[in-house]
Formats: structure tokens, C-alpha cells, sequence
């Protein structure tokens, strides 16, 4: 019997546990927490792919390119993504090759830097409303909207910000490679941060763009690329809630699609910036041809597969 095949997708935020714990060797150990429960999905007998956020990581990114501007070109954005795939990429593998060691099991990890292509003419670039960056004030703000074209937009109070576009995913332009190695045994982290967005241009060929794609629904295609049985949202709940942060809260252990899409246009559930794009992902996985899915944090992924704990979200 083949084995069984999933797309893990661990939230950026996870390898950050708290401001006291942001450095490149706290993220390594909170990656490393991580990459245990993944590694013991895998001796299990789960053939795993894995995508990653990089939101906050990014961040880091653009802020010492802000400081260094005196000196140094600014980095673009499509190259942060970039080099946060490196990055984080080198952690996550790091700590499974590790992993499989302990474990006594014959098993490699790569990371694939990945673009994915988006539509030149998605709506959301007419619309930009993903925060980026540091903080400015509404002068500076107005300068880099002129002598850069950046969109600005104010930030609940707080200040000025850069917003970009966070456009659908369409395609894993390293699909080919990514495939070859899962087939080849490999653990693949791959679409980290949702991938390098990409585009066409008017001679057809690929150029990065400034937008940041939401690494669920990146992940989601990728299951649904690899034909993968099972999609697992990691993320810092145990459970999926129902009108969450109220009185009448209700966590829940299972729904099907249809009760997902449901829940989703009522709009009063899920965030729109957490858990909103999470259920969007898994009802795009399931609705592409996926099997199941689960939402849990990193420590119960394990509890989760065996239906201890987890929302786990079906077809009717």
C-alpha cells in the first residue's frame, strides 16, 4: 500500500513565540518544536510536504533594509520572500534531518525556493490592502507613495503603512521539481510564504511582484497539486470556534463543507486576517478534488490525525 500523502502549512507566527524570543536561534528552536510532531506524523507512515509563512520574518527583512537605506539598496519584496524560503527552509530541514537521526529512520528534507504565478490582472491589485513595514507618519508616507508608487494606506490609528496586493494563487511554476522529490521520498518545504509572487509580462516571461500571496491557500493548491490525502493547518488554536472571543463561543470537532462555507459567509466567525483565510483554504482544497482536512496547533498534530482533537473538515 502507498503511503499516505499530506501538505503541512505552519504559520510564520509559530516560529515566533514571543517578543522576548524573536532571534534567527529562538525561531530555530521554535521550528525545531515544530518539525518533531512532522517528523513524527512521517514515521507513521505520512509522505509530507510542507509550506510555511514568513509574515513576520519578512518584516525583519524590510526593516533592516530601511535602516541600511543610508548605505544600501533596499531590498524589493518578491526578494524578501525569497530569502525568508532560504531561510526559514534551512531551519525547518535542519531540525528534521536531525529529527529522522533520533528517530532511527532513513529520510531526507529539501526546500524548493518556489515562485508562484498570479494573475496580472487579479483584482486584489486594484485593492491593495495587505500591511507591510514599519510605521510611518503621513508625510513620509506620501513620499514613498510619489517617488515610489507605493500605495499607503493609515492603520487603525497607529500610523502609515505600505499596502500590496495579496492576489489568488494560480500556479507553482516549480511544480515539476516539487513532485520529482516527494516521488523520490523527499520531505519538500515548498510555497514558503505563499510563494515569490510572479506574474507574465507582455513578452511572457515570469517577473516578481510586489504582493504577498496567504500561504493557506498557496498550500492548499499544493495539495491539491500533489493529489495529497490529507491538508493540515497548523495554527496557535487546538480547535476551529464558532463566534470565537464571545460569550458564545463553540469549539468545534468536525464540520463538512458545506457547513465550512456556511459558517464563512455569515462572516461573523472566523477573522478575516487568522482563521477567515484558513477555512477559505480548506474549502478550496476540498472543492479542488481533497479528501479531508484538520486545523490544530503544532503540539496536537498528532492527537489530531487519530481524531483526539483537531477540526477536522470533511466532504457531506
Amino acid at each position: 500500500m502507498s503511503p499516505r500523502r499530506a501538505v503541512v502549512a505552519i504559520g510564520g507566527n509559530s516560529l515566533i513565540k514571543d517578543k522576548q524570543h524573536q532571534s534567527v536561534r529562538d525561531q530555530y528552536i521554535a521550528a525545531g518544536e515544530t518539525c518533531w510532531h512532522i517528523a513524527s506524523m512521517i514515521k507513521d507512515g505520512w509522505d509530507v510536504a510542507i509550506g510555511h509563512g514568513n509574515g513576520p520574518q519578512v518584516g525583519f527583512i524590510l526593516r533592516r533594509s530601511e535602516l541600511a537605506a543610508h548605505e544600501l539598496h533596499e531590498v524589493p519584496l518578491d526578494v524578501c520572500g525569497a530569502d525568508t524560503q532560504g531561510a526559514i527552509g534551512y531551519a525547518l530541514q535542519q531540525n528534521l534531518e536531525n529529527d529522522f537521526m533520533r528517530l532511527g529512520m532513513d529520510k531526507h528534507a529539501a526546500t524548493v525556493v518556489t515562485q508562484v504565478e498570479v494573475a496580472a490582472d487579479d483584482p486584489a491589485f486594484q485593492n491593495p490592502s495587505k500591511p507591510i513595514g514599519s510605521y510611518m507618519d503621513e508625510a513620509t508616507a506620501r513620499k514613498r507613495q510619489e517617488q515610489d508608487g507605493w500605495s499607503v494606506a493609515e492603520d487603525a490609528g497607529r500610523g502609515w503603512r505600505r499596502v500590496v496586493a495579496s492576489p489568488a494563487p494560480i500556479r507553482i511554476v516549480e511544480e515539476e521539481a516539487v513532485k520529482a522529490l516527494v516521488a523520490a521520498g523527499q520531505v519538500v518545504i515548498t510555497v514558503g510564504g505563499g510563494g515569490i509572487p510572479v506574474v507574465r509580462n507582455a513578452d511572457g516571461n515570469l517577473e516578481g511582484v510586489a504582493a504577498v500571496i496567504d500561504k493557506d491557500l498557496a498550500s492548499a493548491l499544493l495539495a491539491n497539486v500533489l493529489g495529497a490525502d490529507l491538508l493540515v493547518i497548523s495554527t496557535a488554536v487546538e480547535k476551529v470556534a464558532l463566534n470565537f472571543g464571545t460569550p458564545q463561543q463553540q469549539w468545534v470537532d468536525q464540520m463538512t463543507l458545506s457547513e465550512a462555507k456556511h459558517y464563512l459567509a455569515e462572516g461573523t466567525h472566523f477573522a478575516k486576517g487568522s482563521m477567515a483565510p484558513k477555512i477559505q483554504a480548506v474549502i478550496q482544497y476540498l472543492e479542488a478534488g481533497g479528501k479531508e482536512a484538520i486545523i490544530t496547533n503544532p503540539e496536537n498534530v498528532e492527537r489530531a490525525l487519530v481524531g483526539e482533537t483537531g477540526t477536522r473538515v470533511l466532504h457531506d
